[in-house]
């Protein structure tokens, strides 16, 4: 069989509670006001596309760190942080999968996810399996329904063929330049056209003509899909589409609009992934986007789906939720308020690109050395083995930290520096299996980190070069965080 193998997602932990973003603009922005219920999930300013990405893919494939099975690996954004460099090829690192593994990034549609799925799925016999994540963090106008409508996440969907938990059936496209909404190459904002001719001229005519390709393809009647995800910020679109196909409205699967907001690129493989945790052997899921046009796939959840959950899976990342009220926080960490930095914010952050690559598993595989003689673990990797009485040369073998937990020996919390996120956090890291290190931590809240937390590591945006626009990467630290509920 060829389709679904695993499944993850990321949210960020942060919400931001849209009446906090109502009221401070409610002097200028009026029409919102009926609009102050729920959350929409925001990145944390270390955070963007890639980084959650990357969570995503941990997500999907366990803690294990031989990724070796996986032949290829898809990005699709439409949020690159380089619009020219492989952002895929860094993931690569990141996950230490092959060099010969294949990279490619996906973007220029909102069904870019749904595309990069579905290229796929039609090269799996010859590729083998591919790793496809999406991910989005896009910027809004201040005081726009966008601002209120997105949110920022990344899923990952691990394709191929063997024992799937969900069989790829058929999809069916309508590739149409019909254009709801637009971004320059050289802006970071959308321009959306007028709403009802979205949904009128867009919406209702080419996602139906794409789902009954796809179920014509697949040979299911519409009658048999058990879950509809077909994602939209327009109120009760979904409901119309459904019934236009004669499905079943009572099959439509929740959008998470009211927690979470609409992820974008990432969304029908975000909520594929939340539907893939509950779903039962046999079920049928249809997912449909517009966009450009409009796609839609059909799966086959099998018997496979029983044994397969992700580390954390969406539910557990919609239970970590924590809600933020600052809107110029929110604003800061999109990069579109500049806030007084003093002179301790003026270090140039210019990376060596030349040392980046030499040593690139060590800063984004966070691939240390242990000594095969007295197996201490050393970070970073050295040819020298600094054993007490018993120095050695080149003993060292690559001994990779990122999936490994920690626990805090001594932290400090410093308001002196620049951050953007004050306080920041750091301390020494005792790891499991061995290695002490001094890290930054990421995600704290006041309270949550003492002496003997226990600590994982997470992939995070270290420094931002504003002068050359260039983001440095490298891991973090953040506590083990229990789910304390399971979402539906």
């Amino acid at each position: 069989m060829i389709g679904i193998l695993g499944y993850g997602g990321y949210l960020p932990r942060l919400r931001l509670s849209r009446k906090a973003v109502v009221d401070a603009n409610l002097w200028y922005a009026p029409e919102f006001a009926g609009r102050a219920k729920g959350t929409r999930s925001m990145a944390f300013w270390d955070e963007d596309s890639i980084t959650m990405a990357v969570a995503a893919a941990r997500d999907c494939l366990g803690a294990s760190d031989d990724r070796s099975h996986v032949k290829a690996l898809h990005l699709a954004t439409s949020t690159p942080p380089f619009a020219e460099r492989l952002n895929s090829g860094i993931i690569r690192e990141v996950l230490r999968c092959a060099r010969t593994c294949d990279a490619i990034d996906v973007g220029g549609s909102q069904r870019a996810g749904l595309s990069a799925l579905h290229e796929a799925l039609a090269k799996a016999h010859t590729t083998g399996m591919t790793l496809v994540m999406a991910a989005d963090c896009r910027k809004t106008r201040p005081a726009s329904a966008s601002e209120l409508n997105f949110g920022d996440g990344a899923a990952a969907l691990l394709v191929g063929p063997g024992d799937v938990i969900a069989e790829y059936l058929g999809s069916g496209t309508v590739t149409v330049d019909i254009v709801d909404h637009f971004r320059a190459a050289n802006q970071d904002i959308d321009y959306t056209w007028e709403d009802r001719w979205i949904r009128d001229e867009g919406i209702s005519k080419l996602v139906p003509e794409a789902i009954n390709a796809a179920l014509k393809t697949s040979g299911v009647e519409p009658s048999q899909v058990d879950h509809f995800i077909f994602p939209s910020t327009f109120a009760k679109m979904d409901m119309q589409v459904a019934k236009k196909c004669g499905i079943d409205p009572g099959v439509i699967v929740g959008n998470l609009n009211d927690r979470v907001g609409d992820t974008g690129v990432a969304h029908p493989l975000l909520l594929i992934a939340h539907v893939l945790e509950r779903a039962q052997p046999g079920q049928t899921i249809l997912v449909a986007q517009f966009a450009s046009g409009a796609q839609a796939m059909v799966f086959r959840v099998t018997e496979a789906v029983r044994s397969f959950k992700p580390r954390v899976g969406v539910s557990g990342w919609l239970a970590r939720a924590v809600e933020e009220t600052s809107y110029t926080k929110f604003l800061s960490f999109k990069g579109q308020l500049r806030l007084e930095r003093g002179m301790r914010g003026e270090v140039d952050k210019k990376t060596a690109l030349t040392t980046l690559y030499r040593h690139r598993e060590t800063l984004l595989g966070m691939v240390g050395g242990r000594c095969r003689i007295t197996g201490e673990v050393h970070f970073p990797p050295t040819r020298y083995s600094y054993t007490a009485g018993a120095p050695a040369l080149d003993t060292q073998e690559p001994y990779c930290l990122a999936e490994r937990m920690g626990e805090v020996l001594s932290w400090s919390a410093e308001y002196l520096s620049f951050y953007r996120a004050p306080p920041q956090y750091y301390g020494q890291i005792d790891f499991e299996g061995g290695g002490r290190l001094l890290m930054e931590f990421t995600d704290i809240l006041k309270g949550e980190v003492e002496s003997g937390t226990r600590m994982e590591m997470v992939f995070r945006i270290k420094d931002i070069d504003e002068v050359r626009g260039f983001n440095r990467y490298f891991w973090k630290a953040t506590p083990v965080r229990s789910i304390t509920s399971q979402e539906g």
